[in-house]
């Protein structure tokens, strides 16, 4: 290679030059360039020359380099998704990860994504999705099978929580993968119940029985006894499943037929409003919202609480927090005769199905569904694992040591309607069941409409 630029500098100095761009005459040499200007004339060429060849070396290499444009949504961490798109890049100089983020809640994502893929835009490759929505997504042709990517459905069965195996797979094919966990617990004030010698309750009727006796010994009328979300929102459709799925029942079978039990689904709501009856849930049930659980919560002003995964680092980090050091986390009680059961959360990576840029998508998701990103996130985001030897990670415990208590709940997980039309189902269970709570509907009538209604859309 250097004789190559030798020879070339030598050319554009008219020396020994076969066929010179810029023919010398030898005299001028002689008398304007002596020969260290020569020498210096030939060092500059040669470095113009090996600039000229680095310059078109890097763009062959851009030219050859993959962009993949990833979506991710404000609540879905982008900051820490970059990190990881980051230590990928190194990894893989020939792939360029581009993040996308918008949309200031799931709804609004969704509403963007169902745009983009209705229209098969194929500008983004991969995007996070709602645990509730690979069937969705599915059955529109919009996401594409990864499992010549991922090794098919038993890649979900060897470490992963068991509620993403059954979310992720629609039809024996895999449609997404797990990324980030969430699921609702229920946190309780280790102080109050070792104050008044009460065991963690083990069923709806025990935890009432504890809620009462710690709010009437302490005497404070601020004291809640539990705290739900009644609001018509999303959380809404978890506080009607948890006392059906508590009583063992199922809502859906593996085939997203409606599987309701209404004897059950009525006893359930009959639970809350026996509570609110009690004075251990607040009459205004059917106005809380995730945020107002937290802030109560969080003000000690509740014995116990159901809220999501992310609602412990509130508890125990946030400044204005009066109940640092003392929150526990247990399994949800079951009903009577049942078994414990929480709503599942979560989020999924899917790849466009319109992508220009498969293979090199289906490289990143093995990578961003990996048990070590999985546990990145756990430890920069305390956000929950999606693998359930992450939960009992040393370097994982370290800085999120609650993880320990929550793999006992996520293992009974459950997640909410698989179903193609997940959106509708949603709006008449919240609706419905916020409406039931107001108790400006009945139980039975409630019920009977959801069952209608929904049985229409999961025929």
């Amino acid at each position: 290679m250097s004789a190559f630029f030798d020879a070339q500098v030598n050319c554009l100095l008219g020396l020994n030059c076969v066929n010179p761009v810029s023919p010398v005459e030898p005299e001028t040499l002689t008398i304007f360039n002596p020969e260290e200007n020569i020498m210096k004339k030939r060092l500059s060429l040669k470095l113009a020359l090996l600039s000229l060849v680095s310059s078109l070396t890097m763009g062959a290499a851009l030219a050859q380099q993959t962009t993949l444009r990833v979506f991710v949504g404000p609540n879905q961490r982008p900051d820490l998704q970059a990190k990881l798109f980051e230590q990928y890049n190194k990894a893989n100089p020939g792939v360029r990860v581009e993040i996308e983020t918008g949309g200031a809640t799931s709804e609004l994502q969704r509403q963007y994504l169902s745009t983009v893929l209705n229209a098969k835009d194929s500008a983004i490759d991969l995007f996070l999705i709602d645990i509730v929505n690979p069937a969705q997504y599915a059955s529109k042709g919009w996401i594409e099978p990864l499992d010549r990517y991922v090794g098919g459905a038993a890649a979900l069965r060897t470490d992963y929580l068991p509620v993403y195996q059954q979310a992720n797979v629609i039809g024996g094919k895999v449609y997404a993968m797990p990324s980030q966990g969430d699921a609702m617990f229920m946190y309780y004030r280790k102080d109050l119940l070792a104050k008044h010698g009460v065991s963690e309750p083990k069923t709806w009727d025990d935890l009432a029985a504890a809620a009462k006796k710690i709010t009437g010994a302490e005497g404070n009328a601020n004291l809640q006894g539990l705290s739900i979300q009644g609001a018509a929102i999303e959380g809404a459709v978890c506080t009607f499943l948890l006392p059906y799925w508590g009583q063992g029942k199922q809502f859906n079978d593996a085939a997203g037929k409606l599987t309701l039990d209404k004897a059950s689904a009525v006893k359930g709501l009959n639970t809350w409003l026996g509570m609110v009856d009690q004075g251990v849930i607040k009459k205004n049930v059917a106005e809380i919202t995730t945020p107002i659980t937290v802030n109560e919560f969080k003000a000690g002003q509740v014995v116990f609480a159901i809220n999501w995964g992310f609602a412990y680092d509130r508890f125990q980090d946030d400044a204005d927090s009066k109940v640092k050091g003392q929150v526990g986390v247990m399994p949800l009680p079951a009903m009577t005769g049942g078994k414990s059961a929480t709503c599942m959360g979560g989020w999924q990576w899917a790849m466009n199905a319109f992508g220009k840029n498969k293979d090199a998508a289906g490289k990143l998701i093995q990578f961003l569904s990996s048990k070590q990103a999985s546990a990145f996130i756990a430890r920069e985001g305390s956000i929950l694992p999606v693998f359930q030897s992450v939960y009992a990670d040393p370097e994982v415990n370290k800085v999120v040591p609650w993880f320990k208590d929550a793999l006992p709940v996520v293992l009974g997980a459950q997640s909410r309607p698989m179903v193609e039309d997940y959106g509708q189902v949603s709006d008449i269970i919240r609706t419905t069941t916020s409406a039931i709570l107001a108790r400006t509907k009945t139980v039975d009538a409630g019920v009977d409409e959801i069952a209608t209604r929904v049985g229409r859309l999961m025929r």
